[in-house]
């Protein structure tokens, strides 16, 4: 990475593989964005909301960044307190 990323001591073996997970998506714009929202977020979330984040993971990085970036409507399933969060850390609005 361009040294951006927050270290990962400390947190437990299911945040760490997450993190890694969001900070290599597949196309760099995703990086960032779920990268830098992990290094902000994922230490104070629930473990409830942390498999919320683990299903993220199965939408390809052109669908969600649509959905994130607001270009396309996020899926009423989708469109929940955590990602409406995750669109108000980037600045975006739905």
């Amino acid at each position: 990475m361009s040294g951006t990323q927050i270290s990962s001591e400390g947190m437990d073996l299911r945040r760490r593989k997450l993190k890694f997970r969001l900070w290599h998506r597949g196309i760099r714009e995703m990086d960032f964005v779920m990268g830098g929202f992990a290094d902000a977020e994922l230490s104070a979330l629930s473990n409830d909301q942390l498999t919320e984040v683990e299903r993220w993971l199965d939408v390809p990085d052109q669908q969600m960044f649509a959905w994130v970036n607001g270009s396309e409507p996020a899926p009423a399933e989708l469109d929940t307190p955590l990602f409406r969060k995750l669109r108000t850390f980037h600045g975006t609005r739905p």
